[in-house]
């Protein structure tokens, strides 16, 4: 696959094989939108099929002779693998083909790099960046390698690797430090929302599904949104009133991507945290992708890593507007209950349908009641006021304090249990 010569940006050969003993194969479009994101111009698309990799340049001798050429022929700067390489894969291959070569791993790196805005987005991403060099050391230092062991064989470049080690550490430990602290203040700002009753909803989904348009849509925030992979990483909250419920905060959080490196869920877990921890999920699809049941267990695989799999989902069907026939509605399981919304955030249609589904769900998780308690319930009365459930009091008649309440319904439980109460013995209207 040959692309026009570009007139700006580092040209790339691209390289995509399917392995036989894969159990799911796909083509390099998302590998060839991925290096387009990165700043990159593909000229070419080398594609092929083995058994297994290579042990010493990932693919065969035939498959790299003819990179070469059109690496030579192209005057390529940079090879991208749409796979995993190890360190000496990618010295290997950069000694034949005289340029810069980079996998998977690597090339979302890089977009991360560009598109992190906030100092923590910032730091997640040079943690991953510092752990990922650190296995690749080597490969600035090989004009000053020595072998160990032996009178005349220990040299600079042993010294100089041992230092840049040492530095490496000693920064993803300072980083790692700075990363707990932000960690500490959003659980600390994540306590706050509970104690205030405030729940949490939090967009998940495949990259470029939709997210950041529809929460630009849903709550009139200026997120930046744009048709490419990783648009947006840095997480933003806003509130959002529903009615029923009152107000929420929307979370838009990093979109995921197949094979979305380890490195980088461990270095985004924090984030991650807003989605393991929110009370639903919407989880958003590009309802005109032919890969869309694909991407959705992607992203199954990975709130599952990440230990939000438990968590309520309500599944968002976007872009709707590509889909000749779709129309804005809800779909609702046996029981009546909400469980996927068609809408369209481009142009607004469904986003009143959306807004009625979380209420719906959310409802059934929220005890919003007027409560009668007598004087000798003082300490039930201080625990909600503490609890920052109560929205107004006033006085019957008989004295008794009228409460109108409103927090989870499991917090309302615990609350009684903590003061040693039952349902029954609260009168409520």
């Amino acid at each position: 696959m040959f692309f026009e010569r570009p007139d700006s940006g580092e040209i790339a050969v691209l390289v995509h094989i399917d392995f036989n003993d894969q159990k799911e194969s796909y083509g390099p479009e998302e590998f060839v939108e991925l290096a387009i994101s990165a700043g990159a111009d593909p000229v070419a698309v080398v594609s092929g099929s083995r058994q297994r990799p290579d042990a010493r340049y990932f693919i065969g001798t035939g498959k790299l002779a003819e990179i070469k050429d059109i690496v030579d022929r192209e005057e390529a700067q940079v090879v991208l693998f749409d796979h995993a390489l190890s360190p000496s894969q990618e010295r290997n291959l950069e000694s034949v083909l005289q340029c810069r070569v980079l996998d998977r791993t690597g090339l979302i790196l890089d977009i991360f790099a560009q598109r992190a805005r906030t100092h923590e987005g910032k730091l997640q991403v040079e943690l991953a960046q510092l752990q990922h060099m650190s296995t690749r050391l080597i490969r600035g230092w090989t004009h000053l390698e020595r072998q160990k062991g032996g009178i005349g064989m220990r040299g600079p470049g042993e010294t100089q690797l041992e230092t840049d080690r040492r530095l490496l550490r000693e920064r993803i430990k300072a980083i790692q430090k700075r990363l707990a602290k932000v960690g500490s203040q959003r659980d600390q700002n994540r306590r706050s929302r509970d104690r205030s009753s405030v729940p949490t909803v939090s967009l998940v989904g495949y990259t470029n599904a939709g997210k950041s348009t529809l929460f630009n849509r849903a709550t009139g925030a200026d997120v930046y949104a744009a048709d490419q992979l990783f648009a947006t990483l840095d997480p933003t909250l806003r509130r959002l009133d529903i009615e029923q419920i009152g107000s929420i905060v929307l979370a838009d959080t990093v979109g995921f991507i197949r094979q979305l490196p380890h490195r980088l869920i461990k270095a985004f877990q924090a984030t991650l945290k807003e989605s393991s921890e929110a009370d639903l999920l919407l989880h958003v699809v590009d309802a005109a992708d032919v890969s869309r049941d694909e991407n959705m267990a992607h992203v199954d695989s990975v709130l599952e890593e990440i230990g939000a799999n438990e968590v309520p989902m309500l599944i968002v069907f976007n872009k709707i507007d590509a889909l000749p026939t779709a129309e804005p509605r809800i779909d609702r399981d046996a029981n009546g209950n909400p469980f996927r919304v068609w809408l369209s955030a481009r142009d607004g249609q469904g986003i009143d349908l959306l807004k009625q589904a979380i209420a719906e769900l959310l409802a059934e998780d929220v005890f919003s009641e007027t409560l009668y308690l007598p004087s000798k319930y003082g300490r039930l009365r201080a625990m909600l006021f503490e609890h920052g459930a109560v929205r107004s009091e006033r006085f019957d008649e008989t004295g008794q304090f009228v409460l109108d309440v409103k927090l989870p319904k499991k917090d309302y439980l615990q609350i009684l249990a903590r003061a040693g109460m039952s349902e029954d013995q609260i009168e409520i209207t």
